[in-house]
């Protein structure tokens, strides 16, 4: 999976990125047509955020998180995304029949 980091008034240092591309490979083992993520952190104040975009094959999954804790923030993301493959998974999968 190719993962596109970009950081909103947030320095990406590089624990930072091996953070997400460590919890980033977990929603691989769900769907392995994963082509690209697309992740934005975010710094307002003391709102951490962190967003993404997930592109499957035939769809898009998005999921964003909020947290005091930029680390937390992303664990929270990376727990939303990892529920909506696995819905777009069986879904994909019940319809096959």
């Amino acid at each position: 999976m190719q993962i596109q980091l970009t950081g909103h008034h947030v320095d990406l240092t590089s624990a930072l990125r091996d953070y997400v591309n460590n919890k980033f490979e977990r929603l691989e083992r769900h769907n392995e047509k994963v082509a690209e993520a697309h992740v934005v952190l975010t710094v307002e104040k003391l709102r951490q955020m962190a967003e993404a975009t997930i592109f499957l094959a035939k769809a898009k999954v998005f999921a964003d998180a909020e947290s005091e804790d930029m680390y937390a923030a992303i664990d929270l993301l990376v727990d939303k995304l990892d529920r909506q493959l696995k819905k777009h998974k069986e879904k994909i999968s019940d319809h096959r029949g």
